[in-house]
Parts: C-alpha cells; sequence; structure tokens
C-alpha cells in the first residue's frame, strides 16, 4: 500500500498532501484529551507493533506480497484520533529512515493509511459492535471485521486518486479491479491478524482497549457508543 514518489503527478499530491496536514492536526487537538497514564503508554507499543509488522510480508499471489496496515487495530486498541498519529508516526520514520513509501508520496500515504484505513476501520468496528453482543468476545470479531473492510477501502481511494493524477497510462477500471481484489485477500490477512492481537489484550487488560469502554459495567444494560 505505500505509495512510492511520482506514482501521482504534483497537484494530486500536494492535495493529499494538504488532507494529510489537516487530518493530522485534528488529531493532535483531540488526541490530549483521549490519552492518559493508562492509554499513553500503549499508545507507544501500537506504533512499535505496527511498524514491526510492516516490515514483515506475507504472499498474496502472482508474486506480490502484502503487509498490515494497522490503522483499524490501532483505532480499536487507542482510539482513532491517537491511531491517526500513530500510523502516521510510523509512515514517517519509514519514509525517511528506510525509503519505505515516497516523501513526497507521504501525504498520500498518511492520508491512505492513517485517514481512511483508522476511520474506516474505526466506523466499522462501531457498527459491527452495536450489532454483536455486549461482551468482551465481540470485540476481537468487530475489530476483524472493521480491519477487513479497511484494507480494501484504502485500495479503493487509491485508485481513485491514481485515475486523477495518476503518471502511467494505466486504464482506472483495471486498477481498480486488481486493487481491490488483491487488497480483498490482504483484507483477510488484517483481519487475522488484528483480531488475535485485540483478543489477546482484551483477554488480559480489557480495560485498556478504547473499542471496549463501552462494555457493560457494573449491571449496564445498554452499551452507549459514542465516536470521538
Amino acid at each position: 500500500m505505500h505509495v512510492p514518489d511520482a506514482f501521482l503527478d504534483a497537484p494530486t499530491s500536494l492535495a493529499t498532501g494538504g488532507v494529510a496536514i489537516a487530518g493530522v492536526a485534528l488529531a493532535l487537538r483531540r488526541t490530549p484529551s483521549d490519552l492518559d497514564d493508562r492509554v499513553a503508554p500503549l499508545a507507544g507499543l501500537v506504533a512499535t507493533f505496527v511498524f514491526a509488522a510492516q516490515m514483515l510480508n506475507f504472499p498474496v499471489a502472482g508474486g506480490t506480497s502484502g503487509h498490515l496496515l494497522g490503522g483499524a487495530l490501532a483505532a480499536v486498541l487507542v482510539g482513532p484520533w491517537t491511531a491517526t498519529l500513530c500510523i502516521t508516526v510510523v509512515l514517517l520514520v519509514q519514509a525517511l529512515v528506510f525509503a519505505d513509501g515516497g516523501l513526497t508520496a507521504l501525504g498520500t500515504n498518511v492520508t491512505l493509511m492513517a485517514l481512511v484505513g483508522v476511520w474506516v476501520g474505526w466506523v466499522v468496528f462501531v457498527l459491527a459492535r452495536r450489532l454483536l453482543p455486549a461482551r468482551p468476545a465481540s470485540i476481537p470479531v468487530a475489530a476483524a471485521i472493521g480491519a477487513f473492510v479497511s484494507v480494501p477501502s484504502s485500495a479503493v481511494v487509491f485508485a481513485g486518486l491514481f485515475t486523477l493524477g495518476g503518471t502511467a497510462p494505466v486504464d482506472g477500471g483495471a486498477l481498480l479491479t486488481a486493487m481491490v481484489s488483491w487488497h480483498l485477500l490482504i483484507g483477510i490477512g488484517e483481519a487475522v491478524i488484528t483480531g488475535l492481537v485485540v483478543s489477546a489484550v482484551v483477554g488480559v487488560r480489557p480495560d485498556l482497549v478504547r473499542g471496549a469502554e463501552h462494555l457493560p459495567r457494573g449491571g449496564a444494560d445498554v452499551e452507549a457508543v459514542v465516536v470521538r
């Protein structure tokens, strides 16, 4: 999913850069209210885990491979605002230190993974959580669903951006079909990893999981769903 330099023309890259700056600035304003002594250390661990996981690729087909995007996972664990910053930091370090994703494409990558990936994953997670029984075992299932949907969603957005400002003569319809097809497969791996990690954390410390904070406690019968 990392977009390299020169895949998109300058106007498109500047536009996605503007979107990324606006999204990250908003996250910087909202994150302090989400962080406390419990969440702050977990946010660091989440960023570290996503960084390490993105370095590991798994085969898909035809010689291609995929890796964890981590947006939905981070959102469920620490909330979407903090997750946006976690993924942005990961992408920034990867671009500056490992040349993974181009510097001129950093805004595009932040838009695709730290914004689209995080927020689509979070919204789908919240919707799935509403439909599932209000119990801890439902959180990893909802997280896996959100993770699965977030991956092809990011691919669709990239295909749209490339159709608008791609620098290679590739048919937009063919690109969309290829991107969605492969990323549906990658999404399965994303869902499995996300579900397993969230299940492990919920099993040990459910109080640390932002996506589980609305589970009934002390006899409460109704789950209040709040997208903060």
